[in-house]
C-alpha cells in the first residue's frame, strides 16, 4: 500500500543537520506513527513520504523553508526581568510560555542579565537545512476514529477522551 493522505504511516527516522550532526533518531526507541496529511510532520518530510510503501528506506534533504522556516530576528526580544513576576531561577536554555499576537508560544531564554532577559521565539531548528534517513515499517488505512481525532490510536483506542 502506497502512502497517501489519510494513511497511518509507521516509520523510523534519523535527522541530522547539514554538517551531519545527529539531531534526533527514533531507531533507539519506538517508531513514529502519524496520519499522512495531518501536518504533524514538517512539510518537506510529509511530502517526501508520498508514494512510498512499507519496506522503503530512503534519504531526503529538507530545506529550512520546508522544515521549521528561516530564523526571524524579530522573534528575539529583550524584556525586563520583572515581567516574569519574580521568577528568580531563569537560566539560559529555560523554556517559557509567552503570549504573542498569534497566541501562546514557547520561547527559550538565551541571555540573562541583572535587569533583563533575552528570549528567542524561533524554533531551535529554524534556519537549518535537515537530512532525514527514513525507513517505512508499515502503512495502513486510518480508522474513522483516528481521522476524527487527528492522531493514530494504539490497539484498543487512544486512551483519553476528546
Amino acid at each position: 500500500m502506497k502512502i497517501t493522505d489519510d494513511k497511518v504511516v509507521v516509520l523510523h527516522y534519523a535527522v541530522s543537520d547539514n554538517e551531519d550532526t545527529l539531531i534526533d533518531s527514533s531507531y533507539d526507541h519506538s517508531p513514529l506513527s502519524v496520519i499522512q496529511g495531518s501536518h504533524y510532520l514538517i512539510p518537506g518530510l510529509e511530502e517526501a513520504l508520498v508514494e512510498h510503501q512499507a519496506g522503503d528506506k530512503f534519504e531526503v534533504e529538507v530545506s529550512a523553508e520546508n522544515a521549521y522556516g528561516q530564523r526571524e530576528d524579530g522573534f528575539v526580544q529583550t524584556v525586563p526581568k520583572d515581567m516574569f513576576g519574580g521568577i528568580e531561577d531563569l537560566a539560559v536554555g529555560s523554556q517559557l510560555r509567552a503570549t504573542t499576537d498569534e497566541g501562546e508560544q514557547t520561547v527559550i531564554v538565551i541571555d540573562v542579565t541583572e535587569d533583563d532577559i533575552t528570549v528567542d521565539g524561533n524554533h531551535p531548528l529554524a534556519g537549518i537545512d535537515l537530512k532525514f534517513d527514513v525507513e517505512i515499517l508499515a502503512v495502513r488505512d486510518a480508522t474513522e476514529e483516528e481521522l476524527a481525532h487527528g492522531h493514530v490510536h494504539a490497539e484498543g483506542g487512544c486512551g483519553h477522551s476528546h
